[in-house]
């Protein structure tokens, strides 16, 4: 199945837009919402693992217990649903500043951004 390219109440973001988000937003949290072995091979350096079968309001509410604090997501890249799914969950639990970095690790390691291995 296609992926969406926009997720209800998440705004899409690139490589370049997560790295200003960080730097703008002290309190943005950025969940790697990929499954743990995948995160064994590097990761955004400030980034909470949090799989997107994890993901609900009860785990969402322990890193970020305020709605309106900024979450991004990503996950491997464009062909993994994992982090549109776990936007779509955050937007339910009522989070109101969604980023999704549709393009992940993907784009990141493309563009030779600093991982933590």
């Amino acid at each position: 199945a296609e992926l969406p390219y926009v997720t209800p109440g998440a705004r899409t973001i690139d490589a370049e837009g997560l790295v200003k988000l960080s730097a703008e937003k002290r309190q943005l949290q950025i969940f790697d919402a990929r499954i743990t072995e995948d995160r064994k091979l590097g990761y955004i350096s400030t980034s909470i693992s949090l799989p997107d079968i994890e993901t609900d309001c009860a785990s969402l509410a322990q890193i970020a217990p305020e709605k309106s604090l900024p979450l991004a997501f990503y996950c491997n890249g464009i062909k993994c649903g994992r982090s549109g799914r776990a936007a779509v969950i955050a937007v339910n639990c009522g989070y109101t500043h969604i980023y999704w970095y549709r393009n992940g690790m993907e784009e990141w390691q493309e563009k030779e951004f600093p991982l933590v291995q």
